[in-house]
C-alpha cells in the first residue's frame, strides 16, 4: 500500500525536481549521447548490443565518486571471474563518462533510468541481468522490488547511513524496513551503520565489511595539471578547496587574501563539487579583486594568475597531487557532512577539514585517532590553522605520512564484498 501512494506521488516529485535535472544536464560535462536510457528508452542498436550482457552482474553507481569504488570491485570480480560479464550504472552523466573510460573488457555501462514503474522494467527487459549490486544509499524502491520480483539476487555494497538519512528513515520506517528486507545481503561500512539498519530493518541480513573507498588506487604519475599555464614557472605552494560547496569558496577566497602577504608563492585552486557553479564563484572572485582563470574557459592564462577555479570534472586527483594543503570541501562554512579524505590521505597530503563530518563520521575518527588530520571548529580558526603549516613544512609531510599510513591499515572491504557477491553466484 505504502508504494501504492510513493508510485502515486513520484510524477510530482519528478516535476520539482526536473528543473534541477535538466540545469545538471546543461550545465555538467560527461557523456550525454545515451541519456535517453535515464527514461528506459533504448536505441534498437543499444538493444542488441546488451543482448549480450544477459544474466550478466548489473552493478549500480551513482556519481564519480562511487564510480571509482565500482569499478575497483569490477577489476576485483573479473580477477576471479575472467567470463564474468557486468554491467554498470550511473545516474549523472560525469559517472557515465569515467565508467565508459575505465571499464574493462566484459563489461558494459548504462545510465540507471528514473525510478517510475514502466522505466524501470523496461530497462530489466532489456539487460535481464543475473544479479543486481547497488553502491551505498541508492534505495530506489521500484528498482528493489523489481528485482526481487524476477527473483534476482539483490546486495546493497559498502552501505552508509549518516545522521541526516537516518532522521529520514525512521520516519518511514514502515516504508524503508520491508524494502531493506528484501536484499539479499547488506553489506555496510562499519559497525555503527549496522546498528541504523537494524533499527529500521530487524529483519534485514547485514554484514560489516568495511569501506571500499580505503582500498582506492592512486596512480603512480596522476598527471600534470598543467598549473604553469595558469601560475607561471616561478616556485609556488598550493592550496587546495576540493569539492567546495557554497560559502566556502569565499572563505577560502577571504583566507588566501590574509595569508597572501606572508606568503608571496601561496597560489589557491578551487575545485567546487559541481562543476555547473563555476559562474558563481567566478563572480565572487571579482568581488575580491582575485586574478584568476576559469578552467572550463581556457587552461592558459595570458599572464599569472592567483587563482585557479577548476570547474571542470575528473582532474581532482591531479590537483590533489600538485596541493601542499588539502582543505575538503562540504565541511565549513555551515557545511558539515563531509567528502571523502581517503585521496589525499592515499597521496600524503596534509588535509583540513571540519570537526564534525557526518557522512565520513568512522573515516574521520580514524585519521583523528592517528593524529592523520587537522580539523578546524570554526570557520575562524581556518586561517591560523594554514598559517601554522605554511610555515612548516616539516609538520605539513609528517601530517600527510600518518594519512598515508593509517589508511593502508584499513583495506580490504572490496575483496570481502567481492566475496559476498561470488556466494549470491553460487
Amino acid at each position: 500500500m505504502i508504494r501504492f501512494f510513493y508510485n502515486l506521488l513520484m510524477p510530482l516529485f519528478f516535476l520539482f525536481f526536473l528543473p534541477g535535472l535538466l540545469l545538471k544536464y546543461r550545465n555538467r560535462g560527461g557523456w550525454k549521447s545515451t541519456y535517453s536510457e535515464r527514461f528506459g528508452r533504448f536505441s534498437p542498436e543499444r538493444v542488441r548490443e546488451l543482448a549480450d550482457f544477459h544474466g550478466a552482474v548489473w552493478i549500480h553507481a551513482v556519481s564519480v565518486g562511487e564510480t571509482v569504488v565500482a569499478l575497483n570491485l569490477v577489476r576485483t570480480l573479473l580477477k576471479r571471474r575472467p567470463n564474468l560479464r557486468i554491467v554498470i550504472s550511473t545516474t549523472t552523466t560525469t559517472g557515465q563518462e569515467l565508467a565508459r573510460k575505465k571499464c574493462p573488457e566484459n563489461t558494459t555501462v548504462i545510465f540507471c533510468p528514473i525510478d517510475f514503474p514502466w522505466m524501470v522494467k523496461r530497462t530489466f527487459d532489456v539487460l535481464r541481468p543475473g544479479m543486481l549490486v547497488i553502491f551505498e544509499t541508492e534505495i530506489w524502491p521500484n528498482l528493489i522490488c523489481e528485482a526481487k520480483k524476477r527473483g534476482i539476487p539483490l546486495l546493497l555494497a559498502n552501505g552508509r547511513m549518516s545522521d541526516h538519512s537516518v532522521r529520514g528513515y525512521r520516519k518511514l520506517k514502515r516504508f524503508f524496513g520491508p524494502l531493506l528486507a528484501e536484499f539479499d545481503r547488506l553489506l555496510v561500512q562499519s559497525e555503527a551503520d549496522a546498528e541504523r539498519y537494524r533499527e529500521i530493518s530487524p529483519e534485514a541480513r547485514i554484514t560489516v565489511c568495511g569501506n571500499m573507498k580505503f582500498d582506492q588506487e592512486v596512480p603512480a604519475d596522476p598527471g600534470d595539471p598543467g598549473l604553469d599555464d595558469c601560475f607561471g614557472s616561478a616556485p609556488r605552494t598550493v592550496l587546495l578547496g576540493a569539492s567546495t560547496h557554497p560559502g566556502e569558496e569565499e572563505l577560502l577566497a577571504h583566507v588566501f587574501t590574509e595569508l597572501k602577504p606572508d606568503f608571496p608563492d601561496l597560489k589557491l585552486v578551487l575545485v567546487p563539487r559541481h562543476a555547473e557553479r563555476g559562474a558563481d564563484v567566478a563572480a565572487m572572485l571579482d568581488e575580491h579583486n582575485l586574478s584568476y582563470i576559469r578552467r572550463s574557459v581556457a587552461k592558459k592564462a595570458d599572464a599569472p594568475v592567483e587563482v585557479l577555479l577548476a570547474d571542470t570534472t575528473g582532474e581532482m586527483m591531479k590537483f590533489m597531487n600538485a596541493a601542499a594543503v588539502v582543505v575538503m570541501g562540504k565541511s565549513l562554512a555551515g557545511n558539515d557532512e563531509g567528502h571523502n579524505l581517503i585521496e589525499p590521505a592515499l597521496l600524503g597530503k596534509p588535509i583540513v577539514t571540519g570537526a564534525v563530518l557526518r557522512n565520513f563520521r568512522f573515516l574521520l575518527n580514524v585519521l583523528t585517532e592517528a593524529d592523520a588530520v587537522v580539523t578546524v571548529a570554526s570557520d575562524a580558526e581556518l586561517s591560523g590553522v594554514l598559517r601554522r603549516l605554511f610555515s612548516d613544512p616539516a609538520e605539513r609531510a609528517a601530517l600527510g605520512d600518518r594519512a598515508k599510513s593509517v589508511i593502508g591499515r584499513h583495506r580490504g572491504a572490496t575483496g570481502r564484498t567481492a566475496d559476498e557477491v561470488e556466494v549470491l553466484l553460487r
